[in-house]
Order: structure tokens, then sequence, then C-alpha cells
């Protein structure tokens, strides 16, 4: 068996620190497989005038069985929030577990960059 190139597009992985909830990546999916809950909250930051409305990400889940990997999320995000990771072995035993949330896609994340010599930059193509 040989092994999978470092910069396959396997799956869509989550950096939930850089996600800002911005919805961008909801609004250009085509398939609409992308589901982002958040809430609002109040950050006051010194010296000024009133505190700043800031999202926080709840829960972010990708429904893989709808999902076309055409990679628009991954290319929209301003936040480089979201990336692609060489995992390609997540098979599921009925529908409902083709639905991945915030742990896994996390999880895929942060075991590819330990096992990976793909850097999170080069998962990505530059926009010079």
């Amino acid at each position: 068996m040989t092994a999978v190139p470092g910069n396959a597009k396997g799956v869509i992985a989550l950096l939930p620190d850089a996600c800002t909830s911005c919805m961008l990546c909801v609004r250009e999916c085509p398939t609409w497989c992308i589901e982002i809950d958040a809430h609002s909250e109040q950050v006051t930051e010194p010296g000024a005038r009133r505190p700043k409305s800031v999202s926080v990400l709840d829960d972010f889940r990708i429904d893989y069985g709808l999902c076309m990997y055409c990679g628009i999320c991954v290319d929209v995000c301003p936040f480089d929030a979201l990336e692609w990771r060489p995992e390609f072995d997540y098979s599921a035993t009925g529908r409902a577990g083709l639905v991945q949330s915030t742990d896994q896609l996390a999880a895929w994340s942060a075991e590819s960059n330990a096992n990976s010599t793909m850097s999170p930059t080069t998962s990505k193509p530059s926009r010079s």
C-alpha cells in the first residue's frame, strides 16, 4: 500500500481558536454542508468607551455526506481556521456518522500537525 501524499485533499480540519464565527464558509458553501452555532459576548478593552461585541464559536459541524470537497470554505476563510489535511479514512456505519463536529474536526488538525511534515501554511495556496 502506498502512502498518501502530504498535500492530499483528504479532509477539512478546523482550528477552533482561529474561527471567529464570521459565517463566510457557511454562506459560500454550494451544498450547505456547514453549520455553525455561536453566541455574542461583550468584551471590554482598557481605554475603550464601550464594550465590543465578539462572536464566540459554540459548535462547528460539517456533513461529509453532503460535502463535495470543493474547498471553497477553505479558500474564503479570512482567518485560516479551515485547512486541508491528508486524513482519508473516516468512514461511518450510518448517515449520522458523517456529520463531524468541532471536537473531531479539531482533532484531525492536531493529529495531522503532529504526524505530518506539511505545515498549515502550505496546506492553503498563497494569496499573493
